[in-house]
């Protein structure tokens, strides 16, 4: 199945307007997969019972975690009264076991000092994935960051030393340290650490209403906080910092607090 979609070219470059009460879906409704909707302008939507954002033009966006079950409802409530809903049974899927050796061990279990600083820094993660910017820079796609081969997929359990930890939530693509990682769609920088305790060199892109991606292990941030980035920009380069065996680039995307599979935006590295 091809995952590819192109969110400016499908919704906000429509010939014809949506009819009334009519929404619009794009995107894999699988475990994982991030859909962008449209409505007419002006409608309320409600989505697992949660109101979310929807632009000017009527875009919106929803997304799937890793272990949903579904199903889930759209509830779109129209500028003359009317209500649309929708009904989603969640495609699942299967996910891999990765085992990781060699990790020095304070990277598997963190002493009492380690954990406090992993606290600190989580919270500057969780603020930023919190932000709901209204602009839909996400709007002109997705592209790969880097290219190379892929070492890590989304959602696959880890065994770190031997030791289960949560599954990996991003995807890893190995390169040559020192490889130029871009901005795979226009945002905004919203974290520009160099030394995070687990991802090291660590950039965290707003693309708006929510969607926001982080880029781990670089060995250089060549963008600085709140700069304006597009997509293809340079903003960082691949590095083994934090907890790595190697050097790569760990790219994850989440929507809100529901971490979404990256892969699921891109299609395969060779188109």
């Amino acid at each position: 199945m091809k995952y590819r979609y192109f969110l400016a070219a499908i919704l906000l470059s429509h010939t014809a307007p949506l009819a009334a009460h009519e929404i619009a879906l794009e995107g894999p409704l699988i475990q994982g997969g991030l859909v962008i909707g449209a409505t007419e302008p002006d409608a309320l939507v409600r989505f697992d019972g949660r109101a979310i954002r929807v632009s000017a033009d009527g875009v919106f966006l929803i997304g799937f975690g890793r272990d949903e079950k579904g199903p889930l409802t759209i509830e779109v409530r129209h500028a003359d009264g009317g209500v649309t809903t929708k009904r989603l049974i969640i495609e699942p899927r299967e996910y891999q076991l990765q085992r990781i050796d060699g990790l020095p061990a304070k990277m598997v279990t963190p002493d009492p000092e380690a954990l406090a600083r992993i606290q600190r820094e989580g919270a500057w993660i969780t603020a930023v994935r919190a932000k709901d910017s209204p602009e839909p820079l996400f709007a002109g796609g997705f592209t790969w960051p880097v290219r190379g081969p892929i070492s890590g997929v989304y959602g696959s359990q880890r065994i770190l030393n031997g030791i289960p930890k949560r599954p990996h939530f991003g995807i890893d693509v190995a390169a040559p340290e020192g490889s130029s990682v871009s901005a795979p769609a226009d945002g905004v920088v919203a974290l520009a650490e160099t030394d995070l305790y687990y991802t090291g060199g660590t950039v965290m892109l707003d693309h708006g209403h929510g969607l926001t991606s982080v880029y781990s292990h670089m060995s250089a941030v060549t963008v600085r906080l709140g700069q304006r980035v597009s997509q293809g920009d340079i903003i960082g380069r691949v590095g083994a910092t934090g907890r790595v065996t190697g050097a790569h680039l760990d790219w994850r995307i989440n929507l809100f607090k529901t971490r979404l599979d990256p892969a699921l935006l891109v299609g395969p590295m060779g188109e």
